[in-house]
């Protein structure tokens, strides 16, 4: 998979698989937000075995599927706003992590004192 450039949004809730870029892109605008930008929408099914990833490439729409044959994804159920995420946190997504959770070391702020 292409490492995006754009924004990825993770699409909290869960969408019907059957649903192939023209319903995707209809989920896309009812959320507000513009399929056409280049961004990447980011959808989970029911079962949380399928994500399906749509973008917008130069003259047409890209449709990019991930099925897992035995594990789950972590994916957010609140339907209220889409996340944004970073290509970063899109790898750990398809690697079996759950990119809401994955928290780096705190940063430390050091001084020198004389």
């Amino acid at each position: 998979m292409l490492v995006p450039e754009h924004d990825i949004y993770i699409m909290p809730g869960y969408v019907d698989m059957r649903k192939a870029i023209n319903g995707l892109s209809i989920l896309i605008a009812i959320s507000g937000m513009n399929a056409y930008a280049g961004s990447y929408f980011v959808f989970c099914g029911k079962t949380r075995q399928i994500i399906k990833i749509i973008y917008w490439e130069v003259n047409g729409f890209c449709l990019w599927q991930k099925r897992l044959e035995k594990q789950r994804f972590s994916w957010p159920k609140d339907m209220s706003e889409a996340k944004k995420i970073s290509s970063r946190e899109l790898r750990w997504l398809l690697d079996g992590l759950n990119p809401m959770q994955v928290t780096g070391h705190k940063e430390l702020a050091y001084k020198i004192s004389i």
